[in-house]
């Protein structure tokens, strides 16, 4: 089942503190950057960010699941509604995101 724009347009909407969100559709789900970053997917209307060390410090009562078969797990965000926690999640993600991606770059 595919996502709907009302709902993807809610989760960048709710990100707003985070940085600048835009999203990007792929095969009928969507993508979304923060600052240009890849952090997260939405499918099936399901939030799913990317698993970062930091992340899962944080916020460790939050559960894992693939966003799709055969998919490795990510950060699967139940509510939406709960903006500062998505605003946090997403920043200490993608600050952890751009550290692997410098690190990377050295190498």
């Amino acid at each position: 089942m595919a996502s709907h724009r009302d709902f993807v347009n809610f989760v960048a909407e709710q990100l707003r503190e985070a940085g600048v969100i835009r999203s990007r559709k792929m095969f009928g789900e969507y993508g979304l950057y923060c600052d240009d970053m890849f952090f997260a997917v939405i499918c099936d209307d399901q939030l799913f960010v990317k698993i970062t060390p930091q992340g899962e410090a944080a916020f460790p009562s939050l559960p894992k699941a693939p966003p799709y078969e055969g998919a490795k797990d990510y950060i699967w965000v139940e509510d939406v509604d709960d903006r500062d926690t998505l605003t946090a999640l997403t920043r200490l993600t993608c600050l952890a995101l751009r550290e692997q991606l410098l690190k990377k770059r050295r190498k």
